[in-house]
C-alpha cells in the first residue's frame, strides 16, 4: 500500500513540475482569452453599427438631433 501511495505522489508531482502548470490551467487560460476576445469583438462591432429605427409601419423614422418637438 505504501508503494502505491508513493507512486501516486510521484506521478502527480512529475506531471505538474515538468512544465510548471497542469493542462487544466492552460485550458482555462485559453478559454478565458477566447471569451475576452469575443467580448472585445462584439464591442467593436456594436460600436460600428448604424441602427435604423422603424415606425409602426416599418418605415424608417426621421433622424432627430436629440430634441423632441412633441
Amino acid at each position: 500500500m505504501s508503494a502505491l501511495t508513493e507512486w501516486n505522489a510521484f506521478a502527480a508531482d512529475a506531471k505538474i513540475s515538468r512544465n510548471g502548470r497542469s493542462p487544466l490551467a492552460y485550458f482555462l487560460i485559453f478559454i478565458s482569452a477566447l471569451f475576452i476576445g469575443i467580448l472585445i469583438f462584439c464591442y467593436i462591432v456594436t460600436k460600428r453599427a448604424n441602427p435604423v429605427f422603424l415606425d409602426e409601419h416599418g418605415k424608417p423614422t426621421a433622424q432627430s438631433t436629440g430634441h423632441s418637438h412633441h
